[in-house]
């Protein structure tokens, strides 16, 4: 994940003014939540969690397609 330093927020501050950081959100689409100057949290919009949970779906879908066109042989011979 690609972090854009203007969409860093301390826990704190997150804390303190929720309002400010679902406005980043808003207008950046994300906004990670340090704690102890760590990366800690990711806040973002729901749609896209949504749309990253189909994109994952979608990835396990072509590998899934890929393994059994690799291994079609071995499954003919396990299905008889």
């Amino acid at each position: 994940m690609v972090i854009n330093t203007d969409n860093l927020v301390s826990i704190t501050e997150a804390n303190q003014n929720f309002s400010r950081v679902a406005r980043m959100v808003d207008e950046n689409g994300a906004a990670v939540i340090l704690k102890n100057n760590v990366p800690r949290y990711v806040l973002m919009e729901f749609s896209q969690v949504e749309d990253e949970q189909q994109a994952k779906d979608e990835d396990i879908l072509e590998i899934s397609k890929r393994l059994i066109a690799k291994n079609k042989q071995a499954y003919e011979v396990l299905a008889k």
